[in-house]
């Protein structure tokens, strides 16, 4: 006798609004097509099978279908995963290695930099990278998410080029504007596609996955910076290594699917089955059947508001509609949170920063606060599907408080006897020195486990039909933080001290806290169908955790109830 899985949804109790069965010129798979009866079926199983096709009718979340081995991740979904996460690598490269730029290029450009052309350098790269994140999303809706990354892989290319050819500030301000935009390209698109590939259960794992390789991306871009720091010209290789990642991604391209839900967008069903059936190689042909049905339904309620709705008016929805508008405040949120925190400021100007400490190889110790970062971002890939994103934020976010608190009075004590500014060569205490270090490392920790990686988890707040827009959106706001961050640093210290921003940094950590308790609900564990109701009458903070819990606690009960019917040869 064959045992059957069912379909009944974990939170079967949850309705979901404006689901009834919806019509397309392309017949799916399950669509008007009659059961397939096996050979070997009994009447029952024949019945048990309409009876599932009967409580799909009304369905529009894939996650309801539940099959063997779904919390594991294949081979398949890795390699794919690794392959789109390329481009985090030259994001992760390209915000850290201007870092060792600024140290050693010098008078390379004409004369030596002033503060100005320091920030003008690092912030058009940040304002790049702003438009291509406005850009990517909606593009994406028209061309798919695969076309997109193409595009990043060029446009980042001819930026390094540039940066590595020229001689003028002008010039080298044009290539990492440049690079920006190919660097905004895949800071929105890659999370987004891999967030469409990855299995409800790990896609919080997978698309943190991309996050780990931007900050591997960091630390190689240290430790090249660090290898050139005395070699005549070596600012140019730095800079120019950078179009590397992106020439391996273009070879590698072919390999990588669209995404199923652009797919079946596409009214390509069978790949979209193909594809499903890779990722979940344990299901049956039945149960892949269910999903892309179900799917594609949900597909096709976003199709049929986007054929008949402008650009314009979907645009508008994000704030008229009520729960776009909560799944947009809530991405642009954690975006800016994410860059007013100030962790940028170390990428960026650590090596300045550390140089002015009084340490020898400054990109050198900026290399230890990348590898921190890349460290605790694996930490992350273990407890963020687990714990949860928002628990983590609460978790994390006071670390963080407490680290930037402390590098602000450290650096107190260190610049009063300079005015309270960072004077280069002015040979301040190395124990004192040590001592904001470890409490930049203490920091950086709290944020590469939560807020350096869970912003990018953007991609499922919102509905098929806004995803590219609001995730363009979120985006946009993150470079806009960002250059906000970039463009004001140096001049911020000047203006209120060291240890004034860093003290500046540590109150925005708190009131992210604050927004993250009363505002931000908990995906984890949610299909992106489910994360959309989640915001459909307020914020879901309290909703989100009881659809969790019934999840975990049902998922529960199936396994026990499949080890019962193995040990009874069921």
């Amino acid at each position: 006798m064959t045992r059957t899985t069912s379909s009944t949804s974990p939170t079967s109790s949850v309705h979901y609004p404006n689901t009834s069965p919806i019509t397309s010129s392309t017949q799916p798979l399950l669509s008007g097509q009659p059961d397939l009866e096996l050979e070997d079926e009994t009447d029952s199983a024949v019945e048990h099978r309409r009876g599932e096709r009967a409580s799909m009718d009304n369905q529009v979340d894939e996650g309801m279908i539940q099959v063997k081995g779904e919390d594991r991740i294949t081979k398949f979904v890795w390699t794919l995963v690794f392959t789109a996460a390329i481009s985090g690598l030259l994001f992760g490269y390209d915000t850290a290695a201007i870092s060792g730029v600024l140290v050693i290029i010098k008078d390379d450009l004409g004369g030596p930099l002033t503060d100005w052309q320091k920030e003008a350098i690092t912030s058009s790269t940040t304002f790049g990278a702003l438009l291509g994140g406005l850009l990517a999303g909606g593009l994406s809706d028209y061309t798919g998410r695969r076309l997109v990354i193409v595009l990043a892989n060029a446009v980042f290319i001819l930026g390094s080029l540039i940066q590595a050819a020229f001689h003028s500030v002008p010039l080298m301000i044009t290539g990492r504007f440049i690079v920006g935009l190919g660097v905004g390209l895949a800071s929105c698109i890659v999370p987004l596609y891999i967030g469409e590939l990855a299995p409800t259960k790990t896609r919080g794992r997978l698309v943190t996955m991309n996050a780990v390789v931007v900050t591997l991306g960091q630390v190689v871009a240290y430790a090249i910076g660090a290898s050139f720091q005395n070699i005549n010209n070596g600012w140019r290789w730095i800079v120019g290594l950078g179009a590397l990642p992106a020439m391996i991604q273009l070879a590698s391209i072919g390999f990588l699917p669209e995404s199923p839900r652009i797919l079946l967008l596409r009214s390509n069903v069978h790949a979209a089955h193909r594809l499903l059936s890779k990722i979940y190689p344990s299901a049956t042909t039945h149960q892949i059947d269910q999903k892309v049905e179900i799917m594609r339904r949900a597909v096709q309620q976003s199709k049929e508001i986007t054929d008949r709705t402008t650009f314009r008016q979907r645009l508008e929805s994000l704030l008229r509609i009520g729960g776009n508008r909560r799944a947009l405040i809530i991405g642009c949120g954690l975006q800016i949170s994410q860059q007013f925190c100030g962790f940028n400021t170390l990428m960026y100007y650590s090596a300045t920063l550390f140089a002015a400490l009084g340490f020898k190889n400054a990109t050198a110790v900026g290399m230890v606060v990348a590898f921190v970062n890349f460290l605790f971002t694996l930490v992350a890939l273990r407890i963020i599907d687990p714990i949860g994103r928002r628990m983590t934020m609460l978790l994390t976010l006071p670390v963080m408080i407490v680290a930037l608190i402390l590098v602000a009075f450290f650096l107190h004590v260190l610049t009063s006897q300079t005015g309270g500014v960072l004077v280069e060569g002015s040979g301040y205490p190395l124990s004192t020195s040590l001592l904001v270090l470890l409490s930049m490392l203490v920091y950086v920790a709290g944020y590469a486990t939560g807020l350096g990686n869970i912003p990018w988890q953007q991609g499922e707040l919102f509905r098929l039909e806004v995803r590219g827009i609001g995730t363009s959106i979120s985006t946009a706001t993150c470079w806009t933080g960002n250059l906000i961050i970039a463009g004001t640093f140096l001049s911020l210290m000047n203006a209120i001290t060291p240890s004034g921003a860093f003290g500046l940094y540590a109150f925005f950590c708190t009131l992210s806290w604050l927004f993250c308790y009363f505002l931000y609900p908990e995906t984890s564990g949610l299909s992106l169908e489910e994360v959309s109701f989640v915001f459909e009458d307020d914020f879901g903070v309290l909703k989100s955790q009881q659809i969790r819990r019934e999840k975990l606690e049902k998922a529960k009960m199936a396994e026990v109830d499949r080890l019962i019917g193995d040990e009874v040869g069921v």
